[in-house]
C-alpha cells in the first residue's frame, strides 16, 4: 500500500521513481552508444551464454546490452512503463521484483537456451514485470492490485505471445523466464506481506 500523506511525499516519491527508472535506461543508452561508437559491438559478447562459465555474467549485464539502437528503443518505453506500475503501489517492491525476475529469466536461459548463441535485452525484465503485474492482481487481490493488472494486460497483454518461439532470433527463452519469474516475485511478495 502507498503511504502518502502530502503533496511533497507525492513529489518526492515521484522523483525516486524517475531517478530510478531514468538511471537504468541512461546506462542502457550509455553503454549502448559506447558500444556503436567505441566497442563496434564487442560489449554485446557479455551477454548471457548458455551453459557456459563466463556465461554466466550475462545474468547481470544482459539487460543493459542490446543489438542495435532499434532493440533499444523498443525496449525502453515497455521497460519504462511497466516499471513504473511496478513501482506505482511502493516504490521499494521494484528492487525485489527486478532482482527475483534478473535472476528467474537469466539462469533460465543460462540452463536451457541453445547452445552458441548469446542473450542480450531488457526484455525478460520487462516480461518479468508484466508476469509480476498481472499475478500481483490475483495473490493480492486488493483493488488497485487487480486494477493494475487490467491495465496491464490492457496496454501489453499482446506482448505474451513472446513467450513462445515464434520468431527467428528472438530469445524467447528471457521472455518465458522472465514472465515465470516476475510471477514468482508477486507470490513471494504476497507472502511476506501477509507474515506481517
Amino acid at each position: 500500500p502507498c503511504r502518502m500523506n502530502k503533496p511533497d511525499d507525492l513529489a518526492s516519491v515521484l522523483k525516486d521513481q524517475v531517478t530510478i527508472l531514468g538511471g537504468f535506461i541512461a546506462a542502457m543508452w550509455v553503454l549502448e552508444i559506447a558500444d556503436w561508437l567505441i566497442f563496434r559491438g564487442f560489449l554485446d559478447r557479455f551477454g548471457i551464454r548458455p551453459r557456459t562459465l563466463v556465461g554466466l555474467r550475462g545474468i547481470l549485464f544482459s539487460p543493459f546490452l542490446h543489438g542495435n539502437f532499434a532493440h533499444l528503443g523498443a525496449n525502453t518505453i515497455p521497460f519504462a512503463l511497466l516499471g513504473w506500475f511496478v513501482m506505482l503501489q511502493e516504490t521499494s517492491v521494484f528492487w525485489p521484483v527486478t532482482l527475483v525476475v534478473l535472476l528467474v529469466s537469466g539462469l533460465g536461459v543460462w540452463l536451457l537456451a541453445a547452445p552458441n548463441t548469446v542473450h542480450i535485452g531488457a526484455s525478460g525484465l520487462i516480461f518479468g514485470y508484466l508476469g509480476f503485474l498481472v499475478a500481483r492482481g490475483y495473490f493480492e487481490r486488493s483493488p488497485s492490485a487487480i486494477a493494475l493488472s487490467i491495465l496491464a494486460l490492457f496496454l501489453y497483454g499482446g506482448m505474451i505471445w513472446g513467450v513462445l518461439p515464434l520468431r527467428q532470433g528472438v530469445s524467447w527463452e528471457g521472455h518465458l523466464f522472465g514472465f515465470l519469474g516476475g510471477i514468482l516475485a508477486a507470490k513471494l511478495l504476497a507472502q511476506s506481506s501477509s507474515q506481517f
